[in-house]
């Protein structure tokens, strides 16, 4: 009895273990769609920027621009995936991008919807799925 219990202990381990070896976690894009523009997982609105080359792999707002525009920040362990992709910063940070355009946020938009950073100097725009 005592070796059939053993048994059936076996055989569930490894049908556990191997279910947990097959289920994988689909991770969340960086950005939502709301209203027609990406906004970030705190809701509030991201932008592009002009003098970005698109697909450059890097941001062209370092320093006081970054001070103003926040890049979108790429997490620990989140890596990029169908329209996203990852670009480096000139602090050896790492930022989203959308199909080549990294990713920023306006600091002066205060709450979730704002937009007033849309055409600012001509160079700043509402970043659109």
């Amino acid at each position: 009895m005592e070796a059939s219990r053993t048994s059936i202990r076996r055989i569930l381990s490894a049908t556990l273990l191997a279910a947990c070896v097959s289920y994988t976690v689909q991770a969340a894009e960086p950005a939502q769609v709301s209203d027609g523009m990406l906004t970030g997982s705190n809701g509030m609105t991201l932008y592009t920027f002009d003098r970005d080359a698109e697909g450059s792999g890097k941001s062209a707002c370092n320093g006081p621009c970054a001070t103003n525009w926040p890049p979108l920040l790429v997490m620990e362990g989140e890596t990029a995936g169908a329209d996203y992709s990852v670009v480096m910063r000139d602090d050896g940070g790492k930022q989203w991008a959308y199909k080549g355009k990294p990713l920023y946020f306006w600091s002066k938009d205060q709450k979730p919807g704002d937009k007033t950073g849309d055409g600012l100097n001509g160079v700043w725009r509402v970043a659109q799925p």
